[in-house]
């Protein structure tokens, strides 16, 4: 049986809905929910070991924060949404693309999914910011982008996994 679902604000990223469920326990309740396309987020790995971060505004942060490169999908294949963030944040396009996982967000309140990628093969590109992004690039490596989460720098949760998950991929196979 379909729950009562009434859609609050269709906006350019998310939708709200109200919906009436149930939950496992039996009880009924009114949910928020944000609906969300989903989106790839990709670490740039470049040969020497070092990858490419992203510092971008984000309003909603209250300021700059370090983040790998991501975009909400535009009804396209997570990996190239993955490839085209690649090039319009970090300017750089890669030859070889490894999917390393999926994540959700906040799953208290919204179903965005975002799909984690790691990019090696890496050349410049043209870098094409769209006119709500402002956006800085710098390399470092992947040790130190990882140091970077421990330490409380990196706090943008797609980032921080992505880099983890990048960092175990590249661990397993320089391993015997």
């Amino acid at each position: 049986m379909d729950q009562p679902k009434r859609q609050i604000y269709r906006g350019k990223v998310v939708n709200l809905w109200l919906e009436e469920v149930q939950l496992p326990n039996g009880s009924h309740v009114s949910l928020e929910i944000v609906r969300h396309p989903g989106a790839a987020a990709v670490v740039p790995f470049h040969s020497d070991g070092e990858v490419t971060l992203i510092r971008q505004y984000r309003h909603a942060a209250g300021g700059f924060i370090w983040e790998v490169p991501a975009g909400k999908l535009d009804g396209e294949d997570p990996a190239v949404c993955a490839l085209r963030e690649l090039k319009e944040e970090a300017g750089l396009a890669a030859a070889r693309l490894t999917y390393l996982g999926w994540i959700f967000t906040t799953p208290g309140f919204t179903d965005e999914k975002i799909h984690l990628y790691l990019a090696e093969e890496l050349s410049p590109a043209p870098q094409r910011l769209e006119h709500d992004e402002v956006i800085s690039c710098e390399r470092v490596s992947l040790e130190e982008a990882v140091a970077m989460v421990i330490r409380g720098e990196i706090v943008d949760a797609k980032s921080a996994i992505a880099l983890f998950l990048a960092a175990q991929h590249i661990q397993r196979r320089s391993e015997p």
